[in-house]
């Protein structure tokens, strides 16, 4: 097992889809990963599937429909096996290929694309889902290792040039526009690459919720080449 992710109390590790639904998260615990080898060719599938938009979602037919070697197919019995479980669970899994996100460019002082550390809010109690079977893989830091963009001094004076209001006007701003959502890594920050194959559990921002929600991000993209990513 990696000691990257067993030697974090961010991260608890679990050894099934039912112990990653079932197990509640405690203390500095954020993170549950179903930590997996998974065997098959998932390049395979990512060259023979049709990237018709930056981010295209695959539906379970187009998976169905390559014609794939055995290795090939091994991982689409993953994929599938992942799509089900996680449908029989209650969530609304995506499959995407992805050449790469939407840039946030409105502001040069602050970032709110998927490329900066944020966390996911939800107004219901739920969990974010994910796996990166091929390419690059997304990043997860430690709460104590990161601050609110919205409370560094700079940050929020320029923002309050954008804003004419009261105080509690310009906090409903900073939400209503997701900036209280994003985050900066402190000096000497060391981020959690979350890896390929391995099923997470992240938490989110929801009255609910009894830990802290999990600051994640997207990583830039390898040179030439596509992700295959579940997430719900």
């Amino acid at each position: 097992m990696d000691n990257t992710f067993a030697d974090n109390n961010q991260i608890e590790m679990v050894s099934s889809f039912s112990e990653l639904v079932n197990t509640d998260f405690h203390g500095n615990n954020n993170a549950l990963c179903w930590y997996r080898s998974l065997h098959g060719d998932f390049e395979e599938i990512v060259s023979k599937l049709q990237l018709k938009e930056n981010v295209t979602e695959i539906s379970i037919e187009d998976l169905l429909e390559l014609e794939l070697t055995e290795s090939g197919s091994a991982a689409r019995e993953v994929i599938l096996n992942d799509l089900q479980a996680l449908t029989d669970f209650g969530a609304l899994p995506s499959l995407n290929l992805l050449k790469s996100y939407e840039r946030d460019e409105e502001f040069d002082f602050i970032s709110t694309d998927v490329y900066s550390y944020h966390v996911d809010r939800s107004p219901v109690s739920t969990d974010t889902f994910l796996c990166t079977y091929y390419g690059a893989a997304s990043d997860i830091l430690p709460n104590d290792q990161a601050m609110q963009k919205i409370l560094i001094p700079e940050i929020r004076e320029k923002l309050k040039e954008l804003h004419n209001g009261t105080e509690e006007e310009f906090e409903a701003f900073l939400k209503e526009y997701y900036f209280d959502l994003h985050y900066s890594p402190k000096p000497n920050a060391k981020p959690v690459n979350l890896g390929l194959g391995h099923l997470w559990r992240l938490t989110v921002d929801h009255p609910d919720q009894e830990v802290l929600p999990c600051i994640h991000r997207a990583p830039v993209e390898n040179d030439g080449e596509y992700r295959l990513l579940l997430i719900c």
